[in-house]
């Protein structure tokens, strides 16, 4: 990808779909807590496997990546050495698979980015792959800033949001509206 490549960011729904993970190192097993609370079905392929991927619960295979690992897969993530991670890429560019490939931004054609998940509200930070670091820290200093009580956010917005459209308010008066609703939350608090 150039640099003149602009990415679509985008959340995936993974609950009950197949993600390939090739590799089981500390980078492929650092990745397995997230998929597996988006409902993932995830399948590791190594020929090596770290016993916190075993103890993972999620399917192993003890051998080296094979392109049949990528049929049925909906995502990929290529954590292994880099001539691997190029193998994984090019099988799954054949097959319109998205893989994500571990420190390698060239055969990469999903980035993941750093996250926030707080009270039903998630945010996602990626630099296109050229400082993941950089997107960790921006996402600590958004941490910090996020108020306490964003779940009560979304669910007055959530309120609002399905109010709207059984009135069928049109979308460039519901920001405005919604921005009221939040205001209201806080009607009555002592400055």
């Amino acid at each position: 990808m150039s640099a003149a490549e602009p990415l679509f960011p985008s959340f995936l729904k993974l609950a009950g779909r197949r993600v390939l993970v090739v590799g089981a190192g500390p980078v492929a097993a650092s990745k397995l807590a997230g998929l597996r609370a988006a409902g993932a079905e995830v399948v590791v392929v190594a020929p090596e496997v770290r016993p916190e991927i075993e103890a993972a619960g999620v399917a192993v295979r003890r051998r080296p990546f094979e392109p049949s690992d990528l049929d049925g897969a909906w995502f990929v993530v290529a954590a292994a050495p880099p001539e691997v991670n190029r193998a994984v890429a090019a099988a799954a560019e054949e097959r319109r698979v998205f893989v994500n490939a571990v420190d390698d931004v060239a055969h990469a054609t999903a980035y993941l980015g750093a996250v926030l998940r707080r009270g039903g509200f998630t945010i996602a930070v990626a630099t296109e792959g050229k400082a993941p670091a950089l997107a960790g820290l921006v996402r600590e200093g958004l941490e910090a800033l996020l108020p306490d009580e964003i779940e009560t956010w979304v669910a007055e917005a959530s309120r609002v949001r399905e109010r709207q459209r059984a009135e069928g308010v049109p979308f460039d008066r519901r920001r405005p509206q919604l921005l009221l609703a939040l205001n209201g939350l806080y009607e009555g608090r002592a400055s």
